[in-house]
């Protein structure tokens, strides 16, 4: 014992501090990676910022200005055809005189822009909030009763849920041309409200909610009903807000069902209208697509919150 105790104070100061050394050190190189991360992360979160801003900060561009920066995309041969671009577009992040006049043409001048907006508002609300009804009724039914039957038909919404849009299109379009519906908005309503993705997420969600809360709430003796609307919606708040704006953002950007199940013009969305802008009236295109951006990103700012949490699942339950 006392040849140990003469070894540890007989040590050399280099000796001492090797350990506080190797710990500054990993701090250090934490340091470092984590800077390198950040500007890394950054970098590319600006890459992908830069179109969204592109189209904001042109939107107050005026039409010459406009046309002197980006005309040579947009120019056409006789015959109609594009031209080659032949050299390097002058991509503008700040206008050099800010200019009002395409919001205007958009917002006062001409009444089809805002037809449009509204028609997708008038197509898309209806969609997202029945959705969210039936999925929630059907997630706690396939929650609450087990069985042969129950599994069979969650696999059938899985397998429907896993074909694309465009498969089913055809039957969409027979099956409203039978019932009579083609060519108004309930053939875009009811594929839309019976949708297997919102049913799929929510009722993997609610089956994670503890099954001592539905005993709990049975020997108290609170019926499906009280069950469903006090511990089951309030527990799954956080997927049915997140799965709203999966599917506002997933139908605010339908071109398909539009084009296929309306002939109309007068009835499409401002999805489908955004291309004749493109083609025709190119220098309102920044201004339409901004203002057709405020709704989702109005919409994910408000529920940025609930998004995270229903992705996220933090088990146990909320006191």
């Amino acid at each position: 014992m006392k040849q140990l105790r003469s070894d540890k104070l007989n040590k050399s100061p280099d000796q001492k501090y090797v350990p506080e050394r190797r710990g500054k050190r990993k701090k250090v190189l934490r340091a470092v990676s984590l800077t390198i991360a950040t500007i890394l992360t950054a970098a590319v979160s600006l890459l992908f910022l830069m179109p969204i801003i592109l189209t904001i900060t042109n939107s107050f561009m005026s039409p010459t200005e406009f046309a002197a920066n980006y005309g040579a995309i947009f120019a056409t041969t006789k015959s109609g055809g594009r031209q080659f671009v032949a050299q390097f577009v002058n991509l503008k992040f700040i206008p050099d005189m800010v200019s009002f006049s395409q919001y205007a043409t958009v917002l006062f001048k001409s009444r089809d822009y805002l037809f449009k907006f509204w028609n997708s508002m008038i197509l898309v609300l209806p969609i997202m909030l029945f959705q969210l009804a039936i999925a929630s009724l059907a997630g706690y039914g396939f929650y609450r009763y087990k069985g042969k039957i129950r599994g069979v038909i969650f696999f059938a919404y899985i397998i429907l849920m896993l074909m694309p849009y465009q498969v089913t299109l055809v039957p969409n379009y027979l099956v409203s041309n039978w019932l009579g519906i083609l060519d108004s908005y309930w053939a875009i309503w009811l594929p839309g409200i019976f949708s297997p993705f919102s049913v799929y997420l929510i009722t993997k969600y609610m089956n994670r909610i503890p099954k001592s809360c539905i005993e709990a709430a049975q020997i108290d003796g609170a019926g499906e009903f009280r069950i469903f609307t006090k511990i089951a919606l309030p527990m799954s708040k956080g997927i049915i807000m997140s799965t709203g704006i999966l599917v506002f953002i997933d139908y605010w950007n339908m071109v398909e069902q539009p084009l296929i199940l309306l002939s109309d013009p007068d009835k499409y969305p401002l999805s489908v209208y955004l291309s004749k802008i493109n083609s025709g009236e190119v220098t309102l295109a920044f201004a339409v697509a901004t203002i057709y951006l405020i709704p989702t990103l109005l919409v994910f700012l408000y529920g940025e919150e609930y998004l995270v949490e229903g992705i996220t699942y933090q088990g146990g339950v909320k006191a």
